[in-house]
């Protein structure tokens, strides 16, 4: 890792230093809120509360909270909803893409069966939104009911953008903002809420997660075709092997020879591959620079990111923000 990368991936840190006391009562909260009497669902969940996670969306939460000098205690439960509601789209996800890996180890669907990834995941929706209610915010269940709504209607879009070699630049943007962007645009926005801030001053919070967010699966999409498994915590090429047109393909796609294209066509849209084939796809990601490209590209949702946080004061907890925000693009995991 070099100079670069530790300042920015030492924010992070930073993060869960200023956050530790709000981030320890969010786990527990979470712990507690993921009992139950039916054995499995405690079960599953402690399958993945111990293979970790960054808790960035909890995280930007606490943080955002604390950025507008809020004092209370109402953004522990609305962290912990904001970590329930993502947890549960990865039990989905993970089902739908048949995938073997979360965070390095096996994921919950390979350990336990695709029905209960399921069942658990609606369990952990429905936990989600009792929390919600518990808050008693009309703006937050608004913000909240209307993030759900919208990550699965990216995730819907996603599958029909699937194999499919026309999809195009905005499409694909579309698909990300859904699944990906509006959760951490509604977790930071929820800080503000119910600090009571501006109008102007939640919405530059759900510009800046909205932005983050963008930058955060452009990244994700890059780190498919470029990073080190072990690293990544998930089989690298997966994207490709399920035929998922992600942003580095896109560009290929768009830059490629008729052969190349016939490569493409046979491997994305037919998904007819060999073993050989993904040692290819990026061969010709690297022929183009794709993945340099792609990181630009997330540079510019970052740069946006940080102009939106220029609306609040500067303090430790808006250049630990912002210094996040630059990890985003500089992270290999």
């Amino acid at each position: 890792m070099d100079g670069a990368t530790t300042v920015t991936a030492d924010a992070l840190s930073r993060l869960t230093t200023l956050l530790e006391r709000d981030l320890t009562a969010t786990n527990q909260t979470i712990v507690a809120r993921m009992d139950s009497p039916v054995a499995l669902i405690p079960q599953l969940a402690a399958h993945l509360v111990a293979s970790g996670g960054k808790r960035l969306r909890p995280l930007l939460t606490l943080a955002s909270a604390k950025l507008c000098g809020y004092a209370g205690e109402r953004h522990i439960k609305l962290a912990a909803c904001v970590e329930f509601i993502h947890t549960a789209t990865l039990l989905h996800d993970d089902v739908v893409d048949e995938s073997q890996l979360r965070r390095g180890a096996a994921s919950a669907n390979a350990v336990f069966g695709n029905k209960p990834s399921v069942l658990v995941g609606d369990f952990l929706f429905a936990r989600a939104f009792q929390l919600m209610v518990e808050d008693g915010s009309l703006d937050v269940l608004r913000i909240l009911c209307g993030a759900s709504a919208t990550i699965a209607e990216g995730e819907v879009l996603q599958l029909t953008t699937q194999n499919d070699l026309t999809t195009s630049e905005d499409r694909y943007f579309q698909v990300i903002r859904g699944k990906t962007a509006a959760l951490f645009a509604a977790a930071c926005e929820i800080g503000g809420i119910i600090a009571e801030r501006s109008a102007a001053e939640c919405a530059a919070l759900a510009q800046f997660g909205m932005d983050l967010g963008m930058a955060f699966q452009l990244v994700d999409d890059a780190l498919d075709y470029a990073a080190d498994q072990d690293e990544l915590g998930k089989a690298v090429g997966d994207d490709f092997r399920e035929g998922k047109l992600t942003y580095p393909v896109l560009l290929a796609i768009a830059d490629a020879t008729p052969e190349e294209h016939e490569f493409w066509a046979r491997t994305i849209e037919h998904n007819e591959q060999t073993d050989e084939d993904l040692a290819q796809a990026l061969k010709l990601i690297s022929r183009h620079n794709t993945i340099a490209r792609t990181i630009a590209r997330a540079e510019k949702f970052v740069a946006s990111a940080t102009t939106a946080l220029a609306t609040f004061p500067d303090s430790d907890m808006r250049t630990t923000l912002t210094d996040v925000a630059r990890f985003t693009t500089a992270r290999r995991f």
